[in-house]
């Protein structure tokens, strides 16, 4: 996609982070930015600055764990701008804790955002973009967390590799028709976001237990660890170019990841590739 100015973007969770700083960077090459976010306040606020920047916007309060409202989102963006050009599935929570621990509600509640986002971001606007037949892109945000498995983090995990082999396979039905809609995933490894504090927009859930003391003690050092790791990560606006270069460069696997992260990726593929039992690592991976 090499026409940005005047074309139509929609971000997901694009009120805050890695979300607001890729609207901001698509604004500034012209495009119409439509902004989904659940907190109101801050999408209200990311509106407001972008407006102030001079470019054309529209909000709209999404839950992308529900259908309707994805749904809902696509009609506004084609009432308002009469199409869309990128669409960036990128909203994301997270909840820590071993495998056996998360209870129903945890489950649910990252599936929904995670993983139901962008298949219903991919099932409500990849037809649209396909009649619209010009060029245009999806861009789903995974984690590094989708390519590697590590401990205390298996909700997360689950989702983040769902949304890599979703938006692998989507490449793949995209190429065989010929289309000029485009793909591509976004694997971030430690960002400096509120990724961490993302249950200030979760529903409050009767069905969600608390841990037991040891995995209160477990999970309290991951969460401590990653919130470490985040704090000291790279820059959401770093990876905002990361996501216009792939776009405009009709590149796949968009990567932006400390070193330690990404050999423990190439760890984990040695693994595969030779059958042996996985590492335990000593590195968080967001």
């Amino acid at each position: 996609m090499k026409q940005f100015r005047d074309r139509v973007a929609v971000v997901t969770g694009g009120a805050s982070g890695i979300g607001f700083a890729t609207a901001e960077r698509l604004a500034a090459e012209g495009m119409k930015i439509v902004i989904a976010d659940i907190e109101p306040g801050a999408l209200e606020a990311a509106v407001k600055k972008l407006e102030s920047g001079g470019a054309a916007v529209l909000g709209v309060r999404t839950d992308v764990s529900k259908a309707e409202e994805v749904e809902r989102l696509a009609q506004k963006t084609l009432e308002r701008f009469g199409g869309v050009h990128v669409v960036f599935n990128n909203a994301g929570v997270a909840v820590t804790g071993e495998a056996w621990e998360n209870s129903l509600a945890d489950w649910e509640w990252v599936l929904g955002v995670n993983l139901w986002g962008v298949i219903h971001g991919i099932r409500t606007f990849v037809p649209i973009l396909l009649r619209q037949n010009e060029p245009a892109h999806v861009v789903s945000t995974a984690s590094m967390a989708g390519l590697t498995s590590n401990p205390g983090m298996a909700v997360y995990n689950v989702t983040k590799h769902s949304v890599v082999t979703l938006s692998e396979t989507l490449h793949h039905d995209l190429a065989l028709r010929g289309s000029p809609v485009k793909a591509s995933v976004l694997c971030p490894g430690f960002i400096n976001t509120r990724i961490m504090d993302s249950a200030r927009n979760r529903q409050s859930d009767a069905k969600h237990d608390p841990p037991t003391p040891e995995a209160s003690a477990l999970g309290a050092s991951i969460e401590l660890a990653l919130r470490e790791g985040i704090s000291q990560g790279y820059a959401p606006s770093q990876v905002a170019e990361k996501v216009f270069e792939a776009i405009r460069d009709e590149k796949f696997y968009v990567f932006a990841a400390q070193p330690e992260i990404l050999d423990a990726v190439k760890l984990r593929l040695d693994e595969v590739g030779g059958q042996k039992n996985p590492v335990t690592p000593t590195v968080l991976i967001e």
